[in-house]
């Protein structure tokens, strides 16, 4: 996982606009939406309307400012951790509006240009751009082939091939073309490109709350309403006390008490962060250059618990590669490694290349410059499926050598009046039964071999999986290989399923299967024929340099167009749930603590007998100087509790691959007990520090 430290966390002008808009957010209509926070503000704003009260009747007392002061705090700390979220994001959105310019585009009308600004183009139109142009507007390149820098949406520098009638036709407003010409067709209206799809989401003006999270904020409202009740009746309860006690009324709760019990019992460590914790999970994705659509999305990748994953470039490299040379009889391998070396100097596929670079590892066989004359090369080509040389030794002898499939091996051989031995064709059944593709090499009517080609699967990707496994994900591999193939990659790979000789509908139908069954499905793609798979599952990672249609089918888009980032999707979804769940332990365990902290004190004046011993004072475990300290120090510690835990909401807890019932376990080992135990200890050194001030 990625790692910050505060520096990276709070930069100066993040900090300074994040204390602006703590007032900016004292508005109702915006603190309404955060209930918990909501009900400490009307407490605040109760405690400040009883302190003016207090000095226009000559009764100003310093305790009640105090409480006031902090519960106002409180309510600025929780809007400053949101605001600090809020500007993580916005410092993002500003370095993504350097990539728009106000550029000019070059529109096709009736088969004739015309120059227009870029904000006039309209879904639909097509422009026309060359080398050095910027792209003006989301499109697709519906004719030619260029290469396209974009550096300024991905900030990886190396250009890609865009090209039309493929999966990779998608271009972005604001990147550049670096070559040749293309046509695009505009698939966006102003304000809703891609682009500015990003800014909006990055900037959180859009972020809707998630369901968990609509479910955790129902929870901390029911119990703010039921320690709300719990409060309104302790007055009525006190009286009688008093009153049995033989004390005056006089000295029963007052109204700033009470607010500062009730904030100091709700959640409101939570109910300040829970905001700041949602939109710090749509940062840290975005810093894998991963935007994802909603919240929504985040949070349901941490619940999945199957992943649809492509086989080509996901689990394998994408190319087969040559492991190991098996001889003829009669032949050695270093023999064999020679002439495949030879027969693949003009294969210029990744497989050829294998070849060589083979060759060189187990044998030190050079690549070796030729003489033009003396030599012949034959390129491989789809219909030949061979690739070879024709040279001269220096006896003068010709040396044809191929390497090719098979069955143009074995016409190449039969042509040259030889045959093809029995134990070779055993050995390319075998190696096909394993899945993998055999290459045989021949020189002139002689077989010298077989050169064993595979999907290399990808390293520590088995090890991925057994992580993901700990934590309850099945992983199914999705193939366009027969099932002998599919097996065995899967096998070698680790993966629980797979899917072979899967079409578009196989895949919807299987994530369709998956969902019937209770599970979350998490899957990628780039291709048109994903987009309805996409659309289907619950996590769809779109490729940045895919399609429109499955960037649009998607509920999330990777800019780097890496696959195997659903994998890191997941684990920072996962983050996401750990880092609220270890919260909500901390918050909830915090209020239990609080409570057996102030009650006791608070409660010592009840039932004092006549020679002035208070029995209740026993329960005043912590031994805090007087009823006013302990609730003071119990504001002040609700209040900075909040700015302490600013930076863990963001950068989140650790994370752990490990089983939901480990994670529970972990959070009240770490977060209920240490929720207990901080708020004991906090508390009684803020009391000993106001008393040594003299601040009561």
């Amino acid at each position: 996982m990625e790692k910050q430290n505060i520096s990276q966390l709070f930069t100066r002008e993040i900090a300074i606009q994040a204390i602006k808009d703590s007032f900016i957010k004292l508005n109702p209509a915006v603190l309404v939406k955060n209930p918990v926070i909501f009900i400490v503000g009307i407490g605040a704003l109760m405690t400040t309307v009883v302190v003016f009260s207090d000095i226009f009747n000559n009764h100003f007392s310093n305790f009640n400012l105090q409480i006031t002061l902090w519960l106002w705090f409180t309510v600025l700390f929780a809007n400053f951790a949101e605001a600090v979220a809020e500007g993580r994001g916005k410092a993002q959105a500003d370095s993504l509006r350097k990539s728009r310019t106000q550029t000019k585009a070059r529109k096709l009308v009736h088969n004739k240009v015309e120059l227009v600004l870029a904000i006039d183009l309209r879904k639909g139109d097509n422009v026309v751009c060359d080398a050095g142009d910027i792209i003006p507007a989301d499109g697709d390149v519906v004719e030619g082939i260029a290469s396209v820098d974009e550096s300024a949406i991905t900030g990886e520098s190396a250009p890609v091939i865009r090209e039309s009638g493929g999966d990779r036709s998608a271009v972005t407003g604001g990147t550049k073309v670096i070559s040749d010409r293309i046509t695009i067709k505009v698939t966006s209206e102003p304000g809703f490109t891609f682009l500015d799809r990003m800014i909006a989401l990055v900037e959180g003006a859009k972020r809707q709350k998630t369901p968990n999270e609509i479910a955790l904020i129902i929870l901390l409202s029911g119990l703010t309403i039921i320690f709300l009740l719990v409060v309104v009746s302790l007055p009525a309860y006190f009286g009688y006390s008093l009153k049995a006690s033989g004390i005056s009324q006089s000295h029963n709760l007052t109204l700033p008490v009470l607010i500062s019990l009730l904030v100091c019992l709700i959640p409101t460590t939570i109910g300040g962060l829970l905001s700041a914790i949602g939109i710090s999970g749509m940062d840290r994705l975005l810093r894998k250059n991963v935007i994802a659509t909603s919240g929504r999305a985040i949070e349901a990748a941490g619940d999945t618990d199957v992943l649809l994953l492509d086989k080509t470039g996901t689990i394998t490299l994408g190319n087969r590669m040559a492991t190991e040379f098996i001889p003829a009889d009669g032949i050695t391998k270093e023999q064999l490694a020679d002439a495949a070396q030879l027969a693949s100097l003009a294969d210029e596929t990744p497989e050829g290349r294998s070849v060589v670079v083979l060759a060189k590892e187990q044998f030190n066989i050079r690549a070796r410059e030729m003489q033009p004359l003396d030599t012949v090369f034959i390129p491989f080509t789809a219909q030949t499926s061979m690739s070879g040389i024709d040279l001269k030794n220096p006896n003068g002898q010709l040396r044809s050598i191929r390497k090719g499939s098979s069955n143009a091996i074995r016409k190449f051989i039969e042509n040259n009046n030889g045959f093809f031995p029995k134990n070779v064709e055993e050995i390319v059944s075998e190696l096909s039964r394993q899945g993998a593709t055999p290459l045989v090499v021949a020189e002139n009517n002689q077989v010298l071999g077989v050169i064993h080609l595979k999907d290399i699967v990808k390293g520590g990707i088995k090890q991925r999986f057994a992580q993901l496994r700990k934590m309850g994900i099945r992983t199914i591999m999705i193939t366009g290989d027969n099932p002998q193939t599919a097996a065995a990659i899967a096998a070698e790979a680790g993966v629980d399923d797979f899917l072979a000789e899967a079409k578009p509908e196989d895949k919807l139908n299987r994530i369709r299967e998956e969902q019937a069954n209770g599970h979350l499905v998490g899957m990628i793609g780039d291709g048109t024929n994903d987009a309805p798979a996409l659309a289907q599952a619950d996590v769809g990672l779109a490729m940045n340099t895919g399609t429109q249609a499955a960037r649009e089918a998607g509920n999330m888009v990777d800019l780097d167009s890496n696959p195997t980032k659903l994998i890191e999707v997941v684990e920072t979804g996962k983050q996401l749930l750990m880092t609220r769940g270890a919260l909500t332990t901390f918050s909830i365990a915090n209020d239990v603590a609080k409570y057996f902290a102030i009650i006791p004190a608070i409660a010592t004046p009840l039932y004092v007998t006549s020679s002035g011993v208070a029995p209740l004072g026993v329960l005043n475990i912590m031994k805090l100087n007087s009823p006013e300290s302990a609730i003071l120090s119990a504001v002040i510690f609700n209040a900075l509790i909040i700015v302490a835990l600013i930076p863990l909401a963001l950068k989140g807890v650790k994370y752990r691959p490990i089983s939901a019932n480990r994670v529970l376990a972990l959070n009240i080992v770490i977060y209920g007990i240490g929720g207990i135990i901080v708020p004991f200890i906090g508390i009684k050194l803020i009391d000993m520090l106001l008393v040594s001030i003299h601040m009561l």
